[in-house]
């Protein structure tokens, strides 16, 4: 037993100097970026109708049966082109977001920026927001920011709709809770709305081979659970009242936005897939992304966009660094005491 406690602490040692190895690297390779780093953003804006028109006229030209019949296929086509450019000032605007979400809603910062360009240009009452989600939940405080993101629309004046191709489960399902209409794919799974936290502990193991672990604390409950503390009654009590604490306020929001839920029903952290999710009135509309958007061309300008920072070669590389360390910290700390989404 000695020998696989030491072989513990072996290949614990290795990995926190594996660790602050890359840490290093990625503060080094961030230092060096920041000398000559210039405030830059890389607005990309696609209009979806134009780009399907193109299908159109080049699938059009290449299926015609007869020259003649080209023809008249490319004015159908050109009436209709002309037809959707005429005063596309005046014509109501939907603007096209996209977040995938991991376990720390690393694409927020981004989404920020988004949402705010948005709004800073689309007319309330006449434009809308549609948000293409992707997220299997992951940190509160994370999610409980990017819903509060999506929320902005709304207080705006935009309607907005969220789209979920494939999943949209506990903090994202939160986020997707402040749209006026949710469209789901069939099999698409949402709901899970409840709240996780997990943590090992290794005090008894410490305590059998004489190993001393002190935590000094200032404040009652400054610490309830931990990894190699001891947990008392009183600490896992708390931390359990904590927890529901999160659940009530996660069920709170939900009620804000869909009213219209059963929370009885919905709130026990179970998940459904789209079909199912309908009746529960978790959703509004089952059909996927593609095809919601589609059905809009014809009245509508639509415009995909995404903001990203422009980045030189070392601010690339220091990212690929610190991504790694922080996915190699979320692999050994992912039963964290952290409620999660």
């Amino acid at each position: 037993m000695s020998d696989i406690l030491a072989d513990l602490f072996l290949f614990s040692g290795k990995t926190v100097v594996l660790v602050m190895a890359i840490g290093a690297l990625a503060l080094f390779f961030a230092a060096l970026s920041l000398k000559q780093r210039v405030s830059r953003q890389n607005i990309e804006v696609e209009c979806l109708n134009d780009k399907w028109m193109g299908y159109e006229n080049i699938l059009g030209s290449l299926t015609a049966a007869a020259p003649s019949q080209k023809k008249v296929e490319a004015k159908k086509r050109k009436a209709k082109l002309k037809a959707q450019k005429k005063d596309p000032t005046d014509r109501p605007r939907v603007y096209v977001l996209e977040f995938k979400g991991d376990l720390r809603a690393s694409g927020l910062q981004h989404l920020r920026e988004e949402v705010t360009a948005t709004i800073s240009v689309a007319r309330p009452g006449r434009d809308e927001v549609v948000v293409l989600l992707e997220s299997p939940g992951g940190m509160v405080h994370a999610y409980g920011l990017a819903a509060a993101q999506l929320a902005r629309f709304r207080e705006a004046g935009l309607k907005l709709t969220v789209c979920v191709d494939k999943i949209a489960a506990s903090g994202g399902y939160m986020m997707a809770a402040t749209a006026d209409h949710i469209v789901a794919a069939p099999f698409a799974v949402l709901g899970s709305i409840g709240v996780l936290a997990q943590i090992p502990n290794l005090h008894r193991l410490l305590k059998k081979h004489d190993v001393d672990y002190e935590e000094i604390t200032a404040g009652e409950y400054k610490r309830t659970i931990s990894i190699l503390g001891e947990i008392t009654p009183q600490g896992r009590k708390k931390f359990g009242e904590q927890i529901e604490d999160t659940h009530s306020l996660f069920k709170s929001f939900v009620q804000t936005y869909r009213p219209q839920v059963d929370l009885e029903k919905v709130a026990t952290g179970e998940h459904w897939f789209g079909q199912r999710a309908i009746d529960l009135r978790l959703v509004d509309e089952l059909k996927t992304s593609d095809e919601f958007l589609f059905s809009l061309r014809d009245s509508k300008r639509i415009y995909r966009l995404s903001i990203e920072a422009k980045k030189k070669l070392a601010e690339k590389l220091s990212e690929i660094v610190a991504l790694s360390a922080q996915k190699l910290i979320d692999l050994g700390f992912r039963t964290g005491a952290d409620p999660r989404f």
